[in-house]
This record gives C-alpha cells, sequence and structure tokens, in this order.
C-alpha cells in the first residue's frame, strides 16, 4: 500500500510565538488530542521538552480509553521559522510522519498547517480517514484553547 498524506490548514488567533511556544508543551499536546487520543508518558519523572534530536515514548489509547500501544516520537527539527518535524510510529502504524508549520499573517493571527504522511499497509486508508478527523478536532481545540485567553 502506498504511503497517504493528510494536511489540514487553519487560521488560529495567536501571534506565531505565542502558537510556537504552546507547541513545545506536552499539555497542549494532551489537551488538543483528547479525545480522539490521550497520550501517557512512559517517563512520568521527565516532562518531555520538544528540540531537535529528542525522542519520546508516550502510551497511546486511541478515543483515550482502547490501549493502542507505545507511540513513539523522534523529533527532527523544532523551530519557529521551519516549523516542526517528528518521525512517529507504534506497532499498528509504523510510518506517522508530522510536520507543522507556522506561517505569519498578521500580529495576531498565525496559519497553522499540520501535513502528516502515513504509512500502515492495508491499514493505510482508515488510518488516513482517522487521520484527517483527528487533525480537525486538533485544530478545533487550539482554537478552543487561543480562544479562553483575554485579548487585547
Amino acid at each position: 500500500m502506498k504511503k497517504k498524506t493528510v494536511i489540514k490548514s487553519s487560521l488560529l488567533y495567536g501571534s506565531k510565538e505565542e502558537i510556537f511556544n504552546r507547541l513545545l508543551e506536552v499539555e497542549t499536546l494532551q489537551y488538543i488530542a483528547t479525545p480522539f487520543a490521550r497520550f501517557i508518558s512512559l517517563d512520568n519523572d521527565r516532562k518531555p521538552k520538544w528540540q531537535a534530536g529528542s525522542t519520546f515514548s508516550f502510551y497511546f489509547y486511541l478515543f483515550g480509553f482502547l490501549p493502542f500501544g507505545v507511540h513513539t516520537i523522534r523529533v527532527l527539527s523544532c523551530d519557529i521559522d521551519t516549523g516542526i518535524s517528528t518521525r512517529e510510529h507504534n506497532r499498528h502504524v509504523p510510518v506517522w510522519n508530522h510536520r507543522i508549520y507556522l506561517q505569519y499573517v498578521d500580529d495576531k493571527t498565525t496559519r497553522y498547517t499540520d501535513e502528516v504522511e502515513i504509512e500502515a499497509g492495508f491499514k493505510t486508508p482508515l488510518v488516513a480517514l482517522w487521520a484527517k478527523a483527528f487533525y480537525t478536532h486538533r485544530q478545533r481545540k487550539w482554537h478552543n484553547l487561543l480562544s479562553t485567553e483575554t485579548r487585547d
């Protein structure tokens, strides 16, 4: 089965710097993923810090409660100008290559794009369908997260 690529973009009300800094917090991942997915760090003593060269493993729960095994995230790049690029996998989805792009629109607006390349054998079309829904959900949660703050 060939790889599939899913791309989803939204305009977010927040500066590029604010959104990038939020991306660096594992709590943001946990918030925007719920209830489609739940990530619990295998190393509870260490708070993950997203930076190039880092690798993290999480217990992954599909829809928050179905155990899906260990999901590993290797951070290839993490920079405000080029975005975040990861190589991820688990036993069900051996290729989940994720890129996050942030594009300056103005001081209070940022174009946020998730792009994921998926390869999961015969499951690839089903995983890609889930990924479309997941990234639509994540970006909706980003809107909620940013709108809960007081703005000028």
